[in-house]
């Protein structure tokens, strides 16, 4: 049973698994993080209250969070066929991992700014200070130790739902424990991919933190 084709395909479902994950990752930065730094700004003790576009953004993310990963994948199979040309695979579940990312990505964020200390943004603004200047240089930089230890957590959470995308043809090592563990009854596969989820987890994760320990020394 454990033959070379075998092992070839959870080498290839490993892969698919990173691939999907930091991809995913990446793009729920890009739409997340500035997401993130408007509810931030925005927000009424933000250095730009605007009460009217903090609740637009907030109920969006709420939405999109409020929805199950698996109900996603199924509601934006228009929108991947149209980016994509198809809904399955790896490549394909990119787009519903980024939405499903973003709005998380985004709470992160806007979590990890309002963790500054008022008493440096006011410093910031007194010495004027412009508000892309606070931004990227007082809010982003004091916050960056908390912001990195989000990438770890965010990374975990992505690959736990690429996983949940194998249910419907996602690829990777979540497609691999369906088809082998579920359908087919090949308890040791399942075992084996769990594993290696779980090891994939660990080693991310463990990156993330010693990151963030270096920033802090750093910092200190």
């Amino acid at each position: 049973m454990w033959d070379n084709a075998t092992i070839t395909m959870l080498l290839e479902g490993t892969r698919d698994t990173l691939y999907m994950t930091l991809v995913s990752t990446f793009f729920g930065y890009v739409l997340g993080l500035p997401l993130g730094i408007l509810l931030a700004v925005t927000d009424k003790e933000g250095i730009h209250p605007n009460a009217a576009v903090y609740k637009v953004l907030d109920v969006i993310v709420n939405i999109l969070r409020s929805i199950p990963f698996l109900i996603l994948l199924i509601l934006v199979i228009p929108l991947t066929r149209l980016l994509v040309g198809k809904t399955y695979g790896s490549t394909a579940t990119i787009v519903p991992l980024v939405i499903a990312a973003a709005p998380f990505i985004a709470r992160m964020v806007e979590s990890s700014l309002k963790e500054v200390d008022p008493g440096v943004v006011e410093a910031a603004v007194s010495m004027g200070a412009g508000t892309r200047t606070i931004i990227w240089k007082v809010l982003l930089a004091e916050s960056r130790t908390s912001l990195l230890v989000g990438v770890t957590i965010a990374v975990g959470t992505i690959l736990g739902y690429s996983a949940m995308a194998g249910t419907v043809g996602g690829g990777g090592l979540g497609d691999i424990a369906i088809r082998y563990g579920y359908y087919r009854y090949q308890t040791d596969i399942m075992i084996v991919t769990i594993i290696i989820l779980v090891v994939l987890v660990q080693i991310l994760q463990g990156l993330g933190m010693m990151l963030s320990r270096k920033l802090d020394k750093r910092k200190a």
